[in-house]
């Protein structure tokens, strides 16, 4: 990597211990321990008289290399709580040699246990276009998305041992014409989703102001006290050798720099260009969101499994990306381009795979071998990548997310207000207390992964309304977070919401349109229940811990099994208006037989009845049986 214009040369900086930057167009001399001091104490000033990240991240270029200046170091800022810059590349100090030493040691142990497969991989990842890497996200729409881009690339396999040259993606010699890396061609039948990729990977997103900033080294270049110690030895490609127990790639030992000063290994560059990527993708087609954030977070490990980069480094990339990706996509510059990128991959995957907007989410998730297709691994992959090795500290503080987030779910819970989707952002996000992720307007607090999938808590009363008659997440999603808080929900609306979390919230759920669907035993939360309209489904045996009330015109849909208990149990009382229906469906494993009663309804105490009772059954008809405390149905024959 070059060395920045305006900067001074490394052997400038290292004889004269200054830093020469750009500041407004001209140049000025600042003492290297003035940067460092900027870096760890003007932060708390930048706090507070700072634009919001969105509104000033195109401050992120070479010329502006503290946090006064570019809202990129701003929103890093919590690693000057953990390195303090010193005035060149070898020269700094942990303030947190604790993390620091962790961070070495994790990468050492990493590096030393992989596999060979997994080098190879990681050489892949490291050389291959960033954009064309997350495409694998995509699962079964992925080979569709590279055929419809025309994106190509020449990074397929690992050459054996150290190459005798660098190496670098091209466009194969025998690609297609109009074939392009990354992302595609802008002249392809997904022309505007590759625009609007390299849109939010554009002029502002580069990691380069970062690593001068902050200049903290590679970890093959540290020991493990986070010190650089030059043992005065070369290796065989004339390298320095460091006091290090990091293993590089061998593949990838000749694509190291050979200049320290230019280059820094915080923040990951290819972290941030991995997460860019995955979240534009991830607007343009959230059928695959939470599979895409899961990808660029697998890919942002092989840097630390490949040698090249540390924990923090990979952390610092995922930050910046995090804000770079809200501020692009929530650029008014943009709205028409994100609009059309999103219309145009909807129309072209429903068009080549021959479904609708409500039936793609399905196509989406319907391979076996999808490498992502297993959800709950990919939350245990995902968790622990989010903090690494940094130790939660101090008392729990409240998140106000930053302006602009919930763009970041504009496509996936189109439904939702943007207020809506900021509560989601703040109900998921990481709790307070980790040092690198508490930084100005901490970003790095965001779960993205945890946010597709709806609340975290109502801490106060929630309405949705979803509309059957726009299709796609708009017709239908599912929550699938654990929902605590002392708020209620309330479903309107024609479409249909999935409850699938172990829930807590205390403030009552209410139907009033279209469906509600209870995906778990405690899905309906800790407090009353009310239908006035719309239908509350449930396929398995269901709880509520306080009332039921149920009015004219609501439908309650429940599944039968034999030798089971209650298909709904009821703490406190049921009360059942004139007018409302019960819909029954036999379960397909297990069906209760002929002539048995099954319990439907067990309750504190019963009021009313059903004015229909049905069953999905040609051979078979449901009789009510009803108690002071509950509701039967005895099954006969037809």
């Amino acid at each position: 990597m070059p060395s920045p214009a305006g900067l001074s040369s490394p052997s400038a900086v290292n004889r004269r211990r200054f830093l020469k930057f750009s500041v407004g167009g001209s140049a000025a001399l600042v003492a290297a321990p003035t940067l460092a001091s900027w870096l760890a104490a003007a932060d708390a000033k930048a706090a507070t008289a700072a634009l919001p990240f969105v509104d000033d991240y195109k401050t992120n270029v070479m010329a502006n290399l503290t946090p006064e200046t570019n809202a990129v170091v701003r929103a890093l800022g919590g690693f000057a709580k953990v390195w303090k810059t010193g005035g060149a590349w070898n020269t700094g100090t942990p303030l947190r040699p604790d993390i620091l030493r962790a961070n070495v040691r994790y990468c050492v142990a990493v590096t030393r246990a992989r596999t060979e497969a997994q080098g190879r991989e990681a050489f892949v990842y490291d050389r291959q276009h960033q954009s064309y890497s997350t495409i694998a996200g995509l699962g079964p729409l992925a080979d569709l998305y590279k055929a419809g881009a025309k994106a190509v690339t020449s990074i397929t396999a690992a050459p054996d041992g150290v190459p005798a040259t660098k190496i670098d993606d091209a466009v194969p010699a025998d690609a297609p014409a109009g074939s392009a890396l990354g992302a595609g061609s802008y002249a392809s039948d997904l022309g505007l989703v590759a625009k609007l990729v390299d849109t939010v990977r554009g002029p502002f997103a580069s990691g380069n102001p970062g690593k001068y900033a902050f200049q903290y080294p590679r970890p093959w270049r540290m020991n493990e006290n986070s010190e650089v110690v030059d043992t005065g030895k070369t290796d065989a490609l004339g390298f320095p050798v460091y006091d290090s127990q990091v293993v590089v790639v061998p593949q990838l030992l000749r694509q190291r720099s050979s200049s320290p000063t230019d280059d820094g290994g915080f923040p990951s560059g290819h972290t941030n260009a991995f997460h860019l990527a995955s979240l534009a993708y991830a607007y343009a087609v959230p059928e695959r969101f939470q599979e895409l954030v899961t990808r660029a977070l697998q890919l942002s490990h092989t840097r630390i499994v490949s040698g090249m980069h540390s924990t923090v480094d990979v952390l610092g990339g995922r930050i910046m990306a995090t804000a770079l990706a809200a501020a692009t996509l929530a650029d008014p510059a943009n709205a028409e381009l994100k609009a059309a990128a999103r219309a145009q991959a909807l129309a072209y995957f429903t068009e080549k795979t021959g479904t609708t907007a409500d039936t793609l989410f399905a196509y989406a998730h319907s391979d076996a071998d999808d490498e992502y297709a297993d959800r709950e691994a990919n939350a245990r992959a995902v968790a622990p990548r989010l903090t690494y090795v940094l130790p939660r500290e101090g008392r729990k503080e409240p998140l106000t997310v930053p302006k602009g987030a919930e763009v970041l779910l504009e496509t996936r819970q189109p439904y939702l207000t943007a207020a809506q989707r900021r509560e989601v952002l703040r109900t998921t996000a990481l709790p307070s207390g980790y040092v690198m992720l508490d930084g100005f307007e901490q970003w790095g607090r965001l779960n993205l992964f945890a946010a597709a999938d709806g609340y975290g808590a109502f801490d106060r009363d929630v309405t949705v309304t979803l509309d059957a008659a726009k299709g796609g997440f708009q017709a239908a999603d599912a929550w699938r977070n654990d929902i605590a808080g002392e708020g209620g929900l309330t479903k309107r609306g024609s479409g249909t919401l999935t409850l699938t979390g172990h829930n807590r919230y205390h403030g009552g759920t209410v139907v009033e349109a279209g469906v509600l669907v209870a995906g778990h035993a405690n899905a309906l939360g800790q407090g009353d229940v009310r239908l006035t309209g719309g239908t509350l489904r449930a396929g398995e045996p269901v709880r509520v811990c306080g009332a039921w009330a149920q009015g004219a015109g609501a439908v309650l849909d429940l599944t039968l099994r034999g030798h089971h208990g209650p298909a709904l149990t009821v703490s406190g009382r049921v009360r059942l208006d004139r007018g409302s229906v019960l819909s029954l469906r036999l379960d397909a494993d297990r069906p209760p037989a002929a002539g048995t009663t099954v319990p439907v309804i067990a309750a504190s105490a019963l009021r009313g009845q059903f004015d229909r009772v049905e069953l999905d059954c040609a051979h078979l008809r449901a009789v009510p049986v009803y108690t002071a405390h509950g509701l039967s149905v005895r099954l006969l024959r037809r």
